[in-house]
């Protein structure tokens, strides 16, 4: 199984959950912050999803400016699935495309001419996509569970999921 094929099972199941989370986002909440200091529950969400167009700019380009960078901003769960189910189709044809050799490039994160970092591609993918979507679900799924939210299982059953379990997927 090539790179990009074990990457692309990894995410298909990382995003069936990922989906699972955005789906019940309270947008009537959407400027909800744990703390005054914290990201509001509706950038939060969109973040999760954005995360997805990262594999495709790894995969595809050398690097990712986020010079001008402009956050999308939703108002629905619709609004936001649909954002995040277009970029996953893009991460998933860009994985299943990818070449063995691609992975071994370097790949950067700038902001104009600062270079934030610059690491293989393979390293890039599974730190700053995977772990980093990983991450931010979780911190979303806090969020939710303040609000008291039910929560969908993840690696197994959860408090409030206890029937579903993505582990025997692995």
């Amino acid at each position: 199984m090539s790179i990009g094929q074990k990457f692309l099972r990894e995410l298909s199941l990382e995003s069936e959950v990922t989906r699972r989370y955005l789906a019940i986002v309270p947008f009537d909440k959407k400027d909800f912050k744990p703390a005054e200091q914290s990201e509001a529950l509706g950038r939060l969400a969109v973040h999760v999803a954005e995360i997805i167009a990262w594999w495709t700019a790894c995969l595809e380009e050398d690097k990712l400016d986020f010079m001008d960078f402009k956050p999308e901003d939703f108002n629905t769960n619709e609004e936001l699935l649909a954002y995040f189910d277009g970029l996953l189709a893009k991460a998933e044809k860009s994985l299943s495309e990818a070449k063995e050799e691609e992975f071994e490039k370097n790949w950067s994160m700038t902001y104009g001419e600062e270079v934030l970092f610059t690491l293989p591609k393979e390293q890039v993918v599974r730190i700053f996509c995977m772990n980093h979507l990983v991450h931010h679900r979780a911190q979303l799924g806090v969020y939710l569970r303040i609000l008291g939210i039910p929560l969908p299982a993840i690696y197994g059953p959860s408090a409030d999921d206890e029937n579903v379990t993505l582990i025997n997927r692995f």
